[in-house]
């Protein structure tokens, strides 16, 4: 297009004070803050003179541009963060907020919320308490360890460990544990961010109890132990158990003790067992079979000095990063400045607190942790579920427009955890008579007020039931029926 036109072109935008007084544009007055509606329609302005300048527009489109800046307002005013109805059957969705949380831990929350609470406030003595006691004692009930502390994510637990024990000395780590999870959360970046100097050891594929020994010198502070998260290497491989990490650091301490050998200045006087366990397992997951990972107690049993893990994965809580070990390396960590910086606010304590509690009943904890709810549910209740849904569904879509059926599909864990476990599940597949799959996912997930996440699988909409919380399958039924009253108008 010549520049001349392009300049005439542009000419013909329409004002933004003009646009402000469309009609659809002013019924938005009562439900989109005026601000929100100005930065909507100029951004819509904006948009369209930037077509003409890059040549994919030859003419204005007034009532395109009002209705992009109706969407734009509408969005603007919409909360950025808010509740999603979870269909896709992946359990700890990281992406939707990892666990969703028990309705006693949701409720802990708010009450702590409303108003001032017992947070840094002992009222047995009247005095200034810690934040650390309101679930120390609980998390030590649950994984028979000493002491613990809680922090806002495992990453900032590992973080704490690795500075208080490791900066300026050596940690051995087995090459096969060096690994990656979301968020590109490196080990080896953790470790070099702590100051811990990082020796490893093995291949990747096999690490001898051996190459620890071998490893370990006087300036070694720490065994680490890395839990592999969201992947596995299976055939030729071999790791080395706690148990043995535990021989060799009790070997080394015992020669250390004994004050054998010239250390160099600053040398620890001590090699710690650390493992990075991830998940959090609480309960042994015995309906998982072989893929049930071993629980935070069993690590502790097994020897190891300190364990961390989060609060968010398999323990089905509010995010954390948990320590937990003995009392003395405990209160270092508590005593470490970064403690400060990492700590939780009122509402995750709460929250955290009041899961911890169900735990204590295994059978409650089952039944009233969704996270553990859904990790154990038998199949043919999930398909009750799916078969509610599909009632739900068959009275609120228009006729003709969709057919509806159960199948069998396979759920994950997610989060990073279980990743070789294969979950039964049942979900609602919804096949296409008008519209599509893709334009059906996108309207639910883009243009709902509670957005809808399914997945689609051979041009079907899947909307798996082992995920669907309760009274959320006639929320699905209303969001579906919209595409096709809404979405194809």
């Amino acid at each position: 297009m010549p520049p001349t036109a392009i300049r005439e072109l542009l000419r013909t935008l329409p004002k933004v004070e003009d646009l402000l007084h469309a009609s659809c544009i002013e019924a938005l007055a009562g439900r989109v803050p005026r601000p929100l509606i100005v930065e909507a329609v100029r951004a819509a302005v904006d948009q369209a003179r930037a077509a003409i300048l890059e040549g994919a527009r030859t003419q204005v489109d007034t009532q395109g541009i009002e209705r992009d800046a109706c969407s734009r307002a509408l969005a603007l005013g919409r909360p950025s963060l808010r509740r999603v109805i979870n269909a896709s059957g992946v359990i700890i969705h990281t992406n939707l907020g990892r666990s969703a949380l028990a309705p006693a831990a949701v409720q802990a929350a708010c009450d702590v919320a409303r108003g001032y609470s017992t947070l840094e406030y002992d009222t047995s003595t009247l005095a200034r308490g810690s934040r650390h006691d309101h679930c120390e004692r609980l998390i030590c009930a649950l994984t028979g360890a000493e002491a613990a502390v809680a922090v806002n994510n495992n990453a900032a637990a590992v973080m704490l460990v690795l500075s208080e024990f490791a900066a300026g000395h050596e940690a051995v780590v087995s090459r096969g544990e060096l690994v990656e999870i979301g968020g590109s959360f490196r080990v080896p970046d953790i470790m070099a961010l702590s100051h811990a100097q990082m020796v490893e050891v093995g291949t990747t594929n096999k690490t001898h109890v051996a190459d620890y020994a071998r490893a370990i010198q006087a300036d070694t502070s720490m065994l680490l132990k890395v839990h592999p998260s969201n992947y596995r290497m299976i055939g030729f491989t071999e790791s080395v158990d706690v148990r043995e990490l535990r021989r060799l650091a009790d070997a080394e301490n015992e020669r250390r003790h004994a004050g054998t050998g010239v250390a160099p200045a600053g040398a620890p006087d001590e090699l710690l067992v650390y493992e990075d366990q991830g998940s959090g397992v609480l309960v042994h997951l015995a309906t998982l079979g072989e893929h049930a990972e071993p629980t935070v107690a069993d690590s502790v049993a097994r020897g190891c000095d300190l364990v961390s893990f989060s609060g968010d994965k398999l323990l089905g809580g509010p995010q954390a990063g948990i320590v937990v070990g003995a009392k003395r390396h405990i209160d270092r960590l508590k005593a470490n400045p970064l403690a400060r910086a990492l700590r939780l606010d009122k509402m995750t304590l709460a929250a955290l607190e009041a899961t911890l509690r169900l735990y204590l009943d295994g059978e409650r904890a089952a039944s009233e942790v969704p996270t553990l709810r859904m990790l154990v549910e038998p199949a043919e209740t999930v398909r009750l579920r799916a078969e509610k849904l599909v009632e739900a569904l068959t009275a609120a879509l228009p006729p003709q427009c969709a057919a509806l059926s159960l199948v069998e599909e396979v759920g994950r864990a997610g989060g990073g955890a279980l990743p070789m476990c294969d979950i039964p599940t049942w979900a609602v597949r919804v096949e296409f008579l008008r519209g599509d799959a893709l334009s059906c996912e996108r309207y639910l997930v883009s243009e709902r007020e509670v957005p809808v996440v399914g997945r689609i699988k051979r041009d079907a909409l899947l909307l798996d039931a082992r995920t669907v919380l309760e009274g959320e399958g006639d929320e699905i039924a209303r969001a579906v029926a919209s595409y096709f009253e809404e979405g194809l108008a």
